[in-house]
């Protein structure tokens, strides 16, 4: 019953924290009533539809969506991966429309696409990602088939779709007369495709990133409209630098332009193009990160020729180190040599892992000793650790990051959701790279905070399973105090379920825990390690008959025996001791267990301890093993009455329960208190019982006046109210305790059958 609250006392390093900071205002604030609704929906989406004859789901007919919450929904739908055959049938029909559609990684068939989207008018269709089922053709064919899409959609996205099996030189894009904006990265798309595309009256914007194109002459046909042209990692681009100079010259409107290279190949067209002063005028990006040859001298150059640019990339290169490029003023530039330079990387670069990494790698430098809560910067690296979840090399840079940016201080201020993010995507890090130390080892600090461990929301019983599993199959000893004293909080925060569960599915967590306390016993060694354990087992014993019955198994019993008698100047060891075996006292069936003479004898004398937490949980562990009755008590008749009245007179010395103990214990429940004070025979086992209860009503009313009510508790304390032959210290307790209750229902409101009780126990 008994849970050990420990809250580590860490030296924290001074912290600032940019509160006006966009990122910041925007993680700190509530999520959005549409946000919450959508999520509400997707999770439970059955509820609200029925079942089509071939499987897919419809909308009720009651249920009507507006055109913006229907492509939020959409959207919320493809970021959790929900989209499937059976759930893309809610846009079907007329109940929903949809203007921007994004179906990345949809696992559909061409079919179910056709049915649930190209009936909509569409201005926009991210399809990037899907499944291999859907090609390109089946996109854009399907997309065809609806006149007003034909002249209307403007922007689409399509990387890293295939093209059709049958004929991948089908031609399919000249029917969509109104695009602005293709995105086909990642796709087997050739010369003859970009030709086709080329052709697009309309068209403004064209990344043709890692394709199979090996000539962009074709694009001279869109010179007077192209404004966008994004084509990093064409690893088959075969033009000599002259010609592709020609075209440049030709593109005469051209905003952007990227042709960064992640694979760093020799290519000198980069620096030929930093060279050139007659092309490119209207130029205000240009990404050359990851390019050879690449001088701070001639990218000065070239941007000073051009004074309407605004963004320059060089992540990888052996420029940005002036000031003039420094990205600090109004020309943004990626690169590694300082914050703005890695912010600005991560924001451009969050889909490209090569990069990403590269990024991850110099911030990790940055923030080495970084003193300053920067949650902007926290959010990019959760943007880039989400987008390659598979990618080792991004998530260990990632998770040495996260540990910087959180470490010590700098985790209470950054904002909570933030940090439930970051936490649980490191933990699918642990559980995606189990054999990877290092990372394994960044996420465990991380998770070590105690802000994190008590405050931030993310799924416990997974965490401790993984640090459980950590400890279990290590020798490290600063890797086991950081287990311990993870395990030791998180136990605090499972349900007894939970508990259970964990110790059933790795019960040699209570033997590991317990052979690093007789580790430390016996070399006489009183560390953080130490006390850190002694929690740990204490809380995972809370209300867990299976674990205790382990920890008897294992011979704790003897182990702690000699740990009390080892250190008996140490209080904090005492009551942690005490406090663990008070929770075993509770487990009926293990009393036979624990009545040992020498036990017995050795609690008993504690009874009068200074200390108040030793005194109180020794008195815990009298009265659970006296209120069992004669019966099934062990040992002899005269010192089971020698206790009863040692431990009576040990609690009529005891201060009102309204004094403040050192460490205020915790509960799951009051339910092991309610057979005690039922125990009428046995005053000073209602008494401590009684005591308890009264002082942690008196210092938390409203969580434990409201578990009383909860678990009918107060049954137990009327019972004593009404009997005339109650002990008058029992008697005063248990008012004090109704007191707290009248208060606490005078606020909150009295359930019905509180009413009935409280009359019948005046009447």
């Amino acid at each position: 019953m008994v849970r050990f609250l420990h809250i580590q006392n860490r030296q924290r390093a001074p912290l600032t924290l940019c509160g006006d900071c966009p990122a910041v205002q925007a993680e700190a604030s509530p999520y959005s009533l549409v946000d919450i609704c959508l999520n509400a929906l997707v999770a439970d989406l059955e509820k609200f539809c029925v079942e089509r004859p071939d499987g897919s789901l419809c909308l009720k007919e009651s249920e009507r969506l507006p055109q913006e919450v229907a492509d939020r929904l959409l959207q919320t739908m493809a970021y959790r991966e929900l989209l499937n055959d059976g759930t893309v049938g809610i846009f079907r029909g007329n109940q929903m429309r949809l203007k921007q559609a994004c179906i990345r990684k949809a696992k559909i068939s061409a079919q179910a696409f056709q049915q649930a989207f190209c009936h909509h008018k569409l201005i926009e269709l991210d399809a990037a990602g899907m499944n291999e089922a859907v090609t390109v053709s089946d996109v854009v064919s399907g997309l065809g088939s609806s006149a007003w899409i034909q002249s209307n959609l403007q922007c689409l996205v399509l990387d890293s779709l295939t093209l059709s099996p049958t004929n991948p030189y089908e031609r399919c894009f000249s029917q969509l007369s109104g695009l602005r904006s293709l995105s086909i990265t990642n796709v087997s798309f050739r010369d003859e495709d970009l030709a086709e595309v080329a052709s697009l009256p309309r068209l403004e914007s064209l990344d043709i990133s890692s394709t199979s194109v090996t000539d962009i002459t074709a694009l001279v046909a869109c010179k007077d409209r192209l404004k966008s042209l994004t084509m990093h990692g064409l690893k088959c681009l075969n033009m000599p630098t002259p010609k592709f100079l020609e075209v440049m010259r030709e593109l005469k409107y051209l905003n952007h332009l990227d042709i960064s290279d992640e694979q760093h190949s020799r290519s000198d067209i980069p620096f030929r193009v930093l060279g050139e002063k007659d092309i490119l005028p209207d130029l205000v990006s240009l990404d050359i990160s990851g390019s050879k040859y690449i001088t701070d001298e001639a990218v000065e150059a070239f941007v000073r020729q051009r004074p309407t640019m605004r963004f320059v990339g060089l992540l990888g290169t052996e420029a940005g180190y002036t000031e003039f490029l420094s990205g600090e003023g109004t020309l943004k530039v990626s690169g590694g040599e300082n914050e703005s330079q890695i912010s600005e990387a991560l924001k451009r670069y969050s889909e490209r892992a090569c990069f990403v990494k590269e990024a991850f790698f110099h911030l990790f430098t940055q923030t080495c000793f970084m003193r300053i809560t920067k949650p902007e910067i926290l959010k990019l690296v959760i943007i880039g650790m989400r987008n390659h979840p598979l990618d080792l090399a991004v998530q260990l840079t990632a998770s040495a990051c996260a540990l910087n940016l959180t470490r010590q201080g700098l985790a209470a201020g950054m904002p909570v959701r933030l940090l439930s993010s970051v936490i649980q995507l490191l933990l699918k890090a642990m559980e995606t790279f189990p054999e990877q130390q290092q990372l394994q080892k960044n996420c465990l600090l991380s998770l070590s905070s105690v802000r994190i461990l008590q405050d931030v929301p993310f799924n416990r019983f997974a965490a401790a399973k993984f640090v459980v599993q950590w400890l279990c199959n290590q020798e490290n000893q600063h890797i086991q105090r950081i287990a311990v004293n993870i395990i030791s909080i998180l136990a605090l925060k499972l349900s007894d379920e939970q508990a259970a569960q964990l110790t059933a599915e790795f019960y040699i967590v209570v033997g590991k825990l317990l052979e690093i306390v007789e580790q430390k016993t016996n070399q006489n060694e009183l560390d953080t390690t130490f006390h850190f354990t002694l929690s740990a087992l204490w809380n995972l014993t809370d209300e867990a008959p299976t674990t205790c019955r382990h920890f008897i198994d294992n011979k704790g019993l003897e182990l702690f025996m000699r740990v009390l008698e080892s250190f008996p100047a140490d209080s904090s060891t005492q009551h942690k001791v005490l406090g663990l075996l008070n929770n075993v006292a509770e487990v009926r069936e293990l009393h036979s267990r624990l009545m040992q003479k020498d036990f017995v004898d050795h609690i008993s004398e504690l009874l009068s301890s200074a200390e108040m937490e030793v005194s109180f949980f020794s008195a815990g562990i009298i009265a659970n093993l006296l209120s069992r009755g004669e019966q099934a008590w062990t040992l002899s008749q005269t010192q089971r009455r020698l206790l009863i009245e040692k431990l009576h007179s040990a609690l009529l010395k005891w201060p009102t329960p309204e004094c403040k103990m050192v460490a205020l214990p915790a509960y799951r429940s009051l339910k092991p208190f309610y057979p005690l004070l039922d125990c009428f025979t046995l005053p000073g086992v209602q008494i401590w019982a009684a005591w308890a209860i009264l002082h942690i009503c008196c210092k938390t009313p409203a969580r434990y006046c409201a578990m009383l009510i909860e678990e009918d508790g107060l049954q137990h304390l009327y019972n004593i109210k009404e009997n005339d032959q109650s002990d008058p210290d029992v008697r005063y307790l248990t008012t004090e305790v109704l007191t707290y209750m009248d208060t606490h229902m005078m606020y909150y409101g009295k359930p019905k059958h509180l009413k009935e009780l409280q009359a019948k126990s005046n009447g």
